[in-house]
């Protein structure tokens, strides 16, 4: 978000993925041409009056003319920005979250009583009573072993810790591998900081680099794992089949035996029984009844031949296994030790590996509308991977017409007959991904996949459409 005064900018970013909720403070902001949108356009332009602080809550807003106000509810994973008019909720950055369509601003402020009677009347459930302070304050006071101290010095340690977060230095920490941003120091401090928007800034910079850098590690991480387990499991029945092998020296015994006892047989047995030239134990013998003697013995050699370079070949197989496993644990002693994303991407550990099942990735965004799948392309390269290799002639096939954009795919369910509201859907997105996403309306002609072709010497994303139904949609993501 920008606010301008004519002179200067003023920008506020807001992460609020799932995992990681976070405002920074960026000096300068590029908008990027593909893939941004405005949003809360009722806002656009609108003069800033004032910013509320909700009362031990997580919560603020940035009241604007008009009676419109952002409302930044922090929340963790269920963060959100929310554009209110008056009381009233009217726009969602997360429109999932549909239960903020419910708050109202006069609500939201929280009340605690601070004083020592009710500290002493909470005593068993201070961290209930006291809910504004978060996990990092209590842990703040167990590091100092608050639990085993008596009432009084509990009373004064927890005024000193709240007189320290109202008046705080910023911590960056480190506390089992995870980074934290804090007002209280413990665990291993990283940085300390005085300025808010410094400290802030620097800790959005350093745990995105470090979350990314620990979520790429994690995915290279499993790769060698999978590899390793793979090898170690090649081994194992390998190593079997080998000492199955080994251990199993009939076919030359029989040879031998055949050949020692060509007198007692003829043509046209189909077997016989030998004693054995070391424990005189009876041992019986399918022949080839079509063979001689002699040429039946010439089979056992032979087979007895080609056992030995299977054995050759499966050692040889276990040798050349062990020497990559021993490298794929190299790699993960590597990875481990690094700690520079860009040192990680320039060296990759698994790169080597030779990992032939790494997986490629996808040539569509997936969305999902009343239980279907909704297939968009990626590019025009990608049209045609989504269009000839991963739709089905059921499937329903959509594009705005008459202009350059993705192709769309809504996925068949046997027995069932695409609903008008999910076709809809997919039509917005299609109309949306295309060049008439400015337009106020846009039509999208729709297919069954079937009456969709390409024509030899086409380039990228063009087809032929052999007949089509045509719906007037909103652009919209």
């Amino acid at each position: 978000m920008e606010f301008n005064n004519s002179d200067t900018s003023f920008f506020i970013k807001a992460s609020l993925q799932a995992n990681f909720c976070c405002l920074s403070f960026p000096k300068n902001f590029s908008r990027a041409r593909k893939n941004s949108i405005n949003l809360f356009n009722e806002s656009l332009m609108k003069k800033v009056l004032n910013v509320r602080q909700y009362e031990n809550e997580r919560s603020f807003s940035i009241q604007l003319e008009d009676s419109y106000s952002l409302l930044f509810k922090m929340h963790g994973n269920r963060s959100n920005v929310i554009l209110v008019k008056g009381e009233n909720a009217i726009s969602l950055f997360r429109n999932h979250q549909v239960g903020d369509l419910d708050l109202k601003l006069s609500q939201l402020d929280r009340t605690i009583d601070w004083s020592k009677q009710s500290f002493v009347q909470h005593r068993e459930k201070l961290s209930h009573h006291y809910f504004t302070l978060g996990k990092w304050a209590w842990h703040w006071l167990e590091e100092k072993k608050f639990n085993t101290k008596d009432l009084e010095t509990q009373w004064s340690e927890f005024n000193r810790m709240k007189s320290l977060m109202e008046k705080p230095d910023y911590f960056l920490i480190e506390h089992e591998s995870n980074l934290i941003f804090s007002l209280l120091p413990f665990g291993t401090v990283k940085k300390s900081l005085t300025d808010p928007i410094e400290a802030i800034n620097e800790f959005f910079h350093t745990y995105s680099v470090t979350g990314t850098l620990h979520s790429e590690k994690a995915v290279i991480r499993k790769q060698l794992f999978d590899q390793i387990k793979s090898g170690k499991n090649y081994l194992g029945k390998n190593q079997s089949k080998l000492n199955e092998l080994l251990n199993d020296n009939h076919y030359q015994l029989w040879g031998d035996l055949v050949m020692a006892h060509m007198h007692q047989m003829k043509m046209g047995m189909k077997s016989v029984q030998l004693n054995t030239f070391y424990d005189n134990s009876i041992v019986e013998i399918k022949l080839k009844e079509e063979l001689n003697p002699q040429k039946n013995a010439e089979v056992f050699y032979r087979k007895a031949k080609n056992k030995q370079i299977e054995i050759n070949k499966l050692e040889e197989a276990i040798a050349q296994k062990k020497i990559e496993i021993k490298k794929w644990n190299l790699s993960l002693e590597t990875l481990e030790a690094t700690a520079d994303l860009k040192e990680l991407r320039k060296n990759n550990p698994a790169a080597s590996t030779g990992n032939k099942n790494a997986e490629k990735p996808l040539p569509f965004f997936e969305f999902e509308h009343k239980g279907f799948k909704i297939w968009v392309g990626k590019n025009a390269e990608s049209n045609d991977q989504l269009t000839l290799k991963h739709a089905y002639k059921e499937d329903l096939w959509l594009h705005a017409k008459d202009v350059p954009g993705s192709h769309v795919i809504i996925k068949h369910q046997s027995g069932k007959p695409f609903p008008r509201d999910v076709i809809e859907r997919a039509a917005q997105l299609a109309a949306y991904n295309s060049k008439r996403k400015t337009e106020t309306l846009c039509p999208v002609a729709f297919t069954p996949k079937k009456y969709v072709r390409k024509r030899k010497g086409d380039p990228a994303g063009a087809v032929v459409v052999e007949r089509e139904d045509v719906m007037m949609v909103e652009p919209k993501l």
